[in-house]
């Protein structure tokens, strides 16, 4: 496996794709990311909720998490990235959601929220190019309320031996080209979340079969 980029490069790069990585993503993807917002979002999100999304990027999952939560709902979008945020607020006017939306910027290893913050965290796609995905998901998990959910949407490995040569092969090509890859690689945070107590209440496998998606909620209990 890959090692993570430098988190300095890594914040360049995404400051760089800001204004095409909507369709970069879905693109490589097959749409297959946007499905998985579609599932998290489904999965978690209620009226009036106040939602977290950690590593919002352009802002695609906390507008479907606005819509969803409605007006008197309220959705943080954090991230790292002052070229995605920017974005993210474009889109956001767009919508004419932006008296929903809060925007920080920040790392999410270490996120500035008090414990049991907010009804639901979400993290789409966004825990793949971190250093330590483990620490940013601990902290996820710290941030939302007991009774609240974690809806997590990142790459994970192909289970096929065969595939997952093929993928790797490929991975060690375009990781040379930072603004493909886009620093993303498989990571593995559900078992960090079952150990700190949460409860699988949704688990799906979706994507190419080169690079998949695990898609998969957490219920923090009470």
């Amino acid at each position: 496996m890959v090692a993570p980029l430098p988190k300095d490069k890594l914040r360049a790069v995404y400051n760089k794709v800001a204004s095409w990585y909507d369709w970069q993503h879905s693109f490589l993807t097959l749409n297959a990311d946007q499905k998985g917002r579609r599932f998290v979002v489904a999965k978690t999100i209620s009226p009036g909720d106040h939602v977290l999304d950690a590593g919002a990027g352009t802002g695609t999952t906390a507008l479907m998490a606005a819509q969803k939560a409605g007006a008197k709902g309220k959705v943080t979008l954090y991230d790292f990235s002052e070229g995605m945020l920017n974005k993210a607020k474009e889109k956001a006017t767009k919508a004419h959601l932006t008296d929903r939306l809060t925007f920080e910027q920040g790392n999410m290893e270490k996120l500035p929220f008090e414990d049991n913050s907010f009804d639901v965290g979400l993290s789409t796609y966004s825990m793949c190019p971190l250093y330590v995905p483990s620490v940013a998901a601990e902290e996820l998990y710290r941030v939302v309320k007991p009774g609240g959910k974690i809806g997590v949407a990142h790459s994970t490995e192909p289970t096929n031996a065969v595939i997952k040569k093929v993928a790797d092969w490929a991975e060690n090509i375009y990781w040379k080209i930072p603004e493909l890859s886009l620093g993303c690689r498989a990571v593995e945070v559900l078992a960090v979340l079952e150990r700190l107590g949460g409860n699988v209440i949704f688990k799906k496998k979706i994507g190419v079969p080169l690079w998949p998606f695990l898609v998969f909620v957490i219920e923090k209990p009470l």
